[in-house]
């Protein structure tokens, strides 16, 4: 969160991976989308966004088109941690529970997330990967 406030922008815009107030455990087959636009290290406004069926590759753009800054999930490959790096989002997945809970956790600093997480339907490609090799992990 600091980071944008010395960017000087004053709006936020986290989303989450969303069903039933819980976030939704696998990115590529998400439905709706729970947006929180944060001001001043609070939420201001949120709503749930329906992602007409996008899947996959589609999300990333969805996010974009949503002006994300942030996204929490559950579950996401390897191609879709590449999509959202090249979008300048970023990522804080293997997070499960309350959305609304992990949205105040994360402004808090204490989300629990797993910088290296893996969509467990992706397994197969994930032999010998690496995140620190294109960054999709985050650590910048």
């Amino acid at each position: 969160y600091e980071k944008y406030k010395e960017k000087g922008e004053d709006i936020m815009r986290i989303a989450v991976t969303y069903e039933n107030g819980e976030i939704f455990q696998h990115f590529g087959h998400t439905e709706e989308f729970k947006v929180y636009d944060m001001q001043d290290g609070k939420v201001v406004a949120s709503e749930v966004v329906d992602t007409n069926g996008q899947g996959h590759g589609a999300l990333a753009g969805v996010l974009t088109a949503l002006k994300a800054d942030v996204l929490i999930c559950g579950g996401i490959g390897g191609g879709a941690q590449m999509a959202l790096a090249a979008a300048g989002i970023k990522l804080y997945g293997g997070v499960s529970g309350s959305a609304d809970a992990a949205v105040e956790a994360l402004l808090a600093g204490n989300l629990d997330y797993n910088p290296a997480v893996k969509c467990n339907h992706h397994g197969e490609h994930g032999e010998g990967h690496t995140c620190g090799e294109h960054g999709c992990g985050g650590h910048h």
